[in-house]
C-alpha cells in the first residue's frame, strides 16, 4: 500500500503536476517562480508615484534659480502691497539683514543660494499670483480677493492673505492648492467681492 501511495505522489514531468489522494497539486520549479515573482515586483513599481528628481534641490540648481527667483517675489509683493514684516512671513522670517542681502545680490543679479524651503515658499508665491492671473480679468480684482473675508471652510472667514502671511509653508500652499482646484473647475465659494454681482444677459454672451 505504500508504494501504491508512493507511485500515486510521483510528478508528472510533462504536467507540471503531482496526484495524491488529497487532489492534484501545480509544481513550480524553482526557476519558474524565480521568472513569477519579478513580474509582481515590477507591477507594484508601476504603481508608485515617481520619485523626486534629486537633481532639482543640488546646490548648483538652486543657486541658479534664486536670484531671478526672489526678483520675481519682489515685484509680486510689491503689487500686492506687502509689508516688509508680511514678506519676512512668507519667506520662513530670515533675519532681516540676511533678507536684505538677499534682495541686494538678487537686484544687483549676483550670486546667491537660497534654501529649499524659501525656494518652495516662493514657488507657491508664484502660483498664487498665476491662479489669481486666470481666474480674475485684472490685477486689481485678484488682490481684492486676496485682502476680502472669504467663507470657505479653509480660510475660516479670514482673508486668504491672512493665510498667505502666516508665516507656515502649509498656509501658502493651502492658498495655492485652492486657487488650482479653482482653476480645475471645482466649486469656489463666492466671497464679500462677489454679493455686488449681476448675473450675465443674453447679449453679453458673445460666441466666435
Amino acid at each position: 500500500m505504500h508504494q501504491r501511495f508512493a507511485r500515486e505522489q510521483a510528478p508528472d514531468a510533462q504536467s507540471g503536476c503531482i496526484l495524491s489522494r488529497s487532489g492534484l497539486y501545480l509544481l513550480l520549479t524553482k526557476a519558474e517562480a524565480m521568472q513569477s515573482a519579478p513580474k509582481t515586483r515590477k507591477s507594484e513599481a508601476a504603481k508608485r508615484p515617481p520619485l523626486l528628481d534629486k537633481s532639482r534641490l543640488a546646490p548648483a540648481n538652486r543657486r541658479r534659480l534664486s536670484a531671478p527667483a526672489l526678483r520675481t517675489f519682489l515685484a509680486i509683493a510689491d503689487l500686492w502691497g506687502l509689508t516688509e514684516e508680511q514678506r519676512l512671513l512668507i519667506l520662513g522670517y530670515p533675519s532681516r539683514s540676511t533678507y536684505h542681502s538677499w534682495c541686494k545680490q538678487a537686484r544687483e543679479h549676483g550670486a546667491f543660494t537660497l534654501d529649499v524651503d524659501v525656494l518652495t515658499r516662493i514657488s507657491a508665491v508664484l502660483g498664487i499670483h498665476q491662479g489669481l492671473g486666470i481666474l480674475f480679468p485684472t490685477e486689481q480684482l485678484g488682490i481684492e480677493w486676496l485682502r476680502a473675508p472669504h467663507s470657505a471652510v479653509v480660510f475660516g472667514g479670514l482673508p486668504p492673505l491672512d493665510l498667505v502671511t502666516s508665516g507656515s509653508q502649509d498656509g501658502l500652499l493651502s492658498v495655492r492648492r485652492f486657487l488650482d482646484g479653482a482653476r480645475g473647475g471645482l466649486y469656489m465659494q463666492p466671497n464679500t467681492i462677489d454679493e455686488a454681482f449681476k448675473p450675465y444677459d443674453d447679449a453679453e454672451i458673445v460666441f466666435r
